[in-house]
């Protein structure tokens, strides 16, 4: 893997005045125009399927993306801070300690300043971070592979089976929108930004760890190689001062919101034995494995299937030299979220931040031979998508 994939450095010149920046953000906005439209558009080809199904079985089309499962506990949050605790029939108590602060403190932060709810709140968080996080995803998208490339990047992740999910009021557009840029920031050389963003992620989502762990790696690699060739540290940690400030910068999220949880809970692994009570243990992949093999025989196969197309996708952005951080982000986001012992319906899910599986897709789209049946092709994806989404969020049980 080249150097040139581990950081790209942007060209050396005199800092950009006010009219220069506003220029550049103002073209940046028109060369993702395309992407935003792109993913707006099957998003609010989702919503539009559920408003009809709901309508239909006379529910409320609001309730289920504000107002069930993970959603309930960050307004709870928002509204009354951390003090809320259930104790399940099996003795198993759970806590709200178990979600990190970022998105409640949004949320409560926007409804004392407009006329939103709690709830309308985070839906309004949730679908700018969307737009965000799809504007983020087109700038890597277009920075490895072209402009096309990242319109398509952004659309497919709008597709993604449990797509929804970037309609209710969860994190996960929020943190991938937050990873996305930090990524972006990697690639740029932008070290001190990727490493604030890092910050924020670390309050969003305890997969943060993923976003901290390549932007380590990738410096650590780089230190590494830049000392083989000159054999002096010094020169090679001066010259790489802000790449280390902001490696040290990127956990501090995450630790902040750890340490709080071990100072109020007098334990320093509270937050962990807080997880633990959610099922939310690493367990290494013994729960997968049990409920592989718990499952009808035609359900098993299907699902070692599912999985062995997950392990085809790693195995292409490998083969797609895809940058280090990149790379060490989504498979540190795949690997997480098959090795703990949670609830299985949750995996998709929690995989949804690791975009850059989709990169390979997004290539293959693009070798068709026309546009139009590129665009065909995901018009297919964002109805089976939205039908999928409709039929979820109608459900009993938590995506």
């Amino acid at each position: 893997m080249s150097d040139h994939q581990l950081r790209t450095r942007p060209p050396a010149g005199p800092a950009p005045g006010p009219r220069t920046a506003e220029s550049r953000a103002a073209a940046a906005f028109r060369a993702a125009a395309p992407a935003l439209a792109v993913y707006a558009g099957v998003r609010a080809l989702g919503l539009l399927a559920f408003w009809a199904a709901a309508s239909a079985a006379g529910k409320d089309p609001l309730g289920p993306l504000s107002g069930r499962w993970d959603s309930v506990w960050y307004q709870r949050i928002a509204e009354n801070g951390y003090r809320y605790t259930v104790t399940l029939p099996d003795g198993s108590v759970h806590s709200d300690l178990a979600f990190f602060p970022l998105l409640p403190a949004l949320e409560r932060s926007l409804s004392e300043v407009t006329p939103l709810t709690l709830g309308g709140a985070g839906l309004l968080v949730a679908w700018t971070a969307g737009l965000l996080a799809a504007w983020g995803i087109y700038a890597v998208g277009a920075h490895l592979r072209g402009r096309r490339t990242g319109v398509v990047l952004a659309a497919l992740w709008g597709v993604y089976p449990t797509a929804f999910v970037q309609s209710m009021a969860y994190t996960e557009t929020l943190f991938t929108a937050l990873a996305a840029w930090a990524l972006y920031a990697v690639l740029r050389g932008r070290w001190i930004v990727a490493g604030a963003l890092c910050v924020l992620a670390g309050l969003t989502r305890p997969t943060a760890a993923a976003l901290i762990a390549a932007l380590a790696i990738t410096a650590a690699v780089t230190l590494v190689r830049e000392y083989r060739d000159e054999r002096r540290a010094g020169p090679v940690l001066r010259r790489n001062a802000r790449m280390i400030a902001g490696v040290a910068l990127a956990p501090l999220g995450w630790l902040a919101y750890v340490v709080f949880v071990a100072v109020r809970e007098g334990s320093p692994f509270a937050y962990f034995d807080v997880q633990a009570q959610w099922g939310n243990n690493i367990d290494g992949g013994r729960a997968l494995a049990a409920f592989i093999a718990g499952l009808p025989w035609p359900a098993a196969l299907g699902l070692c299937a599912a999985l062995g197309l997950l392990g085809w996708l790693v195995v292409l952005c490998v083969r797609q030299r895809q940058p280090l951080p990149v790379l060490v982000y989504a498979l540190t986001i795949v690997v997480i979220s098959l090795i703990g012992a949670g609830y299985f319906g949750s995996r998709p899910r929690l995989m949804m931040p690791a975009f850059p599986l989709l990169l390979p897709p997004a290539v293959a789209l693009l070798r068709l031979r026309t546009t139009g049946r590129t665009a065909a092709a995901l018009a297919v994806l964002a109805c089976a998508s939205a039908a999928y989404g409709a039929w979820t969020l109608l459900g009993s049980g938590p995506p």
